[in-house]
This record gives C-alpha cells, structure tokens and sequence, in this order.
C-alpha cells in the first residue's frame, strides 16, 4: 500500500480559508482548526506558504495570517510548489535483478513517463487560481 502525502492538500486548505476571508486577519489556531490537524503541523504549512511569499504571519499572541495577494494572483501551482510536497509520482527503489530485462530497465523506460505525468499535473495546476478554488466552495456550501 503507497502512502497519501498530504501536504500540499493541507496548504491549499490553509490558503482557502485565508482566501475564503480575504483581507481579515486569520489566527493559526482557527486555521488549524479548520483544517482539524495538529496545530504544529499546520504551523510549518503556514511557513513554507509565509516563505514562498503567499501568506503573511506575525508570531506571538495576537499572531495571525493574511494573503500576502490577491486569491486571483495565487495559483495552485504557487501552493503545491510552497508545500515542498515530494512528486505526484516515483520510482520504486526496490533493488534490479540485472537477469530480468524488466527489472534492469523500467525505472529508466518510466522515468520519462512520470515526468511526463508530472509535468502534465503541474500544468493544470498552473491553470487553476486560489479564487476559483473559493469560489467553488462557495458554491458547494450555498447549494
């Protein structure tokens, strides 16, 4: 069974409700309720976000965050790139056994094709802003 990374999922979650209420000052503690996970883990979510340049932060009691832009700015390949989340796919590292023809050759035959993959993922993502994603939850929670 793979594992589930969700790291980038988590940083869209932060950024949403930091676009769902735009221009307000947002505590960590209420993102990471909203998100339900540990708030330490949220936090570092909201650092790499603060790092890449697409939340604000200030530390300390009255800390809280904000959109360093506009949700329109922010596409989701801003976000999935902040998160540091590892690729949508990988290689096995499982070791070749140089007798099997399969098995001495697919992880080079497939990195071409999980490049490709890849690069394809991050294309739509470049295409999709944060607004369209709050709008979209808009929508679902008025419907």
């Amino acid at each position: 069974m793979s594992q589930k990374n969700v790291q980038f999922t988590v940083a869209a979650h932060v950024a949403a409700v930091l676009g769902y209420q735009y221009g307000e000052e947002v505590t960590s503690a209420k993102v990471a309720g909203s998100v339900n996970a540990e708030p330490t883990f949220v936090r570092r979510s909201i650092a790499k976000l603060v790092k890449a340049g697409i939340v604000n932060a200030t530390r300390g009691k009255n800390g809280a965050c904000t959109l360093a832009r506009p949700p329109e700015t922010i596409s989701l390949l801003d976000i999935y790139r902040a998160s540091e989340a590892p690729a949508t796919f990988a290689i096995h590292g499982y070791q070749v056994q140089p007798l099997c023809p399969i098995s001495d050759h697919i992880k080079d035959s497939m990195a071409a094709v999980l490049d490709d993959a890849q690069a394809g993922f991050e294309a739509r993502l470049a295409t999709r802003s944060l607004a369209e994603l709050v709008a979209d939850i808009r929508e679902r929670d008025h419907a």
